[in-house]
């Protein structure tokens, strides 16, 4: 029986090294178990050490959030090597120096940034040290609020935007808000940002859907709503529509009753300093969030 096995370069030489020293008659009783048990030694050897580097490069590349549990050690100093973890504004407490702020920047920085504090406060001339990554906790986004399903998702690629993220929490609810607040680190900073959700996916501010990052949260309030009573026909509150007219809120409730009149309309709403405001509005005039519109009966 032949059989043909494709193989690495490196595994080839090996093999060839092997062949020239195996007695043939040898090779013919044990060959086969012989030449397949060392190429398997060899690839998973070969495979072992071409993993590591794509595994350190990526833990130099991750940029810590928070949740993150990481090893500071310093060398030739056991009394600075400390386990810690990423607060959730993005800092960790460290001997002698105190709160270090590390969100956002990658191990390298993180490094560079524990050493420049203690070459800076004389605690070591020449410092060097090295961080090691014990947890990952920081790759991941909170969604929270009116969606669907709220929780800590993963960031599964370095792309992810924030329509990914609403996606994996299944979308807004009906009570949901329009818009979004996200939150977290950018470059150490507290960064905050309202995003318009609707204008994600109709491509009106393509912008918006800006990158996500570990320790982001998004979180997604419920929408403003108005009240309607009186002589309407499903008095309650309901949802304010972009641009909604009194006509359009008096047509959610069912419109009047055959003992209400739409021009015998009252509102009551809070001006800037919270002072109620009655007026008798159009039925062309905006509605805004905690209106209260009172349909009052005919004269006639």
């Amino acid at each position: 029986m032949i059989v043909y096995i494709f193989f690495s370069e490196g595994v080839a030489r090996l093999l060839k090294r092997f062949m020239a020293f195996i007695d043939h008659r040898r090779l013919a009783r044990h060959g086969a178990a012989a030449v397949l048990s060392l190429l398997a030694v060899s690839a998973f050897a070969q495979v072992g050490t071409s993993a590591k580097a794509p595994r350190a490069a990526l833990q130099q590349d991750y940029r810590l959030g928070a949740g993150d549990a990481i090893g500071v050690q310093v060398y030739q100093s056991p009394d600075l090597s400390v386990d810690a973890r990423v607060s959730e504004t993005g800092v960790i407490s460290y001997p002698l120096v105190g709160s270090v702020q590390l969100g956002g920047l990658t191990i390298a920085e993180a490094e560079k940034k524990i050493a420049d504090a203690l070459r800076t406060g004389g605690f070591v001339k020449v410092p060097q040290v090295n961080i090691v990554l014990r947890q990952v906790r920081g790759n991941q986004v909170a969604v929270l609020g009116q969606v669907s399903h709220p929780g800590r998702f993963p960031l599964e690629t370095l792309n992810t935007r924030i329509s990914d993220m609403l996606a994996a929490a299944g979308g807004t609810t009906p009570v949901g808000d329009d818009v979004l607040i996200i939150t977290g680190q950018r470059n150490g900073q507290p960064f905050r940002k309202v995003v318009d959700i609707p204008a994600l996916f109709l491509n009106d501010k393509t912008d918006e859907d800006i990158l996500v990052s570990g320790g982001d949260t998004l979180y997604v309030n419920k929408a403003p709503v108005y009240y309607i009573y009186g002589e309407a026909q499903r008095p309650g509150p309901y949802r304010i529509e972009r641009g909604m007219t009194v006509m359009q809120a008096l047509a959610q409730g069912g419109g009047p009753t055959v003992r209400g009149s739409q021009n015998r309309l009252r509102l009551h709403r809070k001006d800037a300093s919270g002072k109620l405001i009655e007026s008798s509005p159009s039925l062309t005039d905006p509605v805004q969030a905690e209106d209260v519109i009172y349909v009052r009966e005919s004269i006639f």
